[in-house]
């Protein structure tokens, strides 16, 4: 017991650090922070995942609406018929039809001056 309160007298701060109640609510906050079933880096980890799926949603929910707009479209047959040649390249009996790919265009000029 002497040695202990030499040092304590001689370091104050260790009579406050060896409170029963410091260390038992050290324990706990320890506890809580890193082992528990709710600990603070799965939280950061499901909040993560809340976000990439908040992003889907709302990605989602705006292919829903412009395919809504498209479905609407859809009743008059020019637009099926307009759909039908942008989309699937479908064309008329005895009509040619030649695809462009201005994508694949600009690379090749770009590729070419270098």
């Amino acid at each position: 017991m002497k040695i202990i309160t030499k040092i304590t007298a001689k370091y104050p701060f260790l009579k406050w650090i060896t409170n029963r109640f410091v260390l038992v609510t050290v324990f706990f906050v320890t506890w809580l922070f890193f082992f528990d079933t709710y600990a603070f880096f799965d939280h950061l980890k499901i909040n993560e995942e809340i976000q990439k799926l908040e992003e889907n949603r709302d990605y989602y929910k705006d292919e829903i609406l412009k395919d809504e707009q498209t479905i609407k479209k859809l009743h008059r047959m020019e637009e099926v018929e307009k759909y039908a040649r942008e989309k699937y390249y479908m064309k008329r009996e005895n009509e040619d039809i030649y695809i462009i790919d201005i994508e694949n265009e600009n690379a090749s000029e770009s590729d070419s001056k270098n």
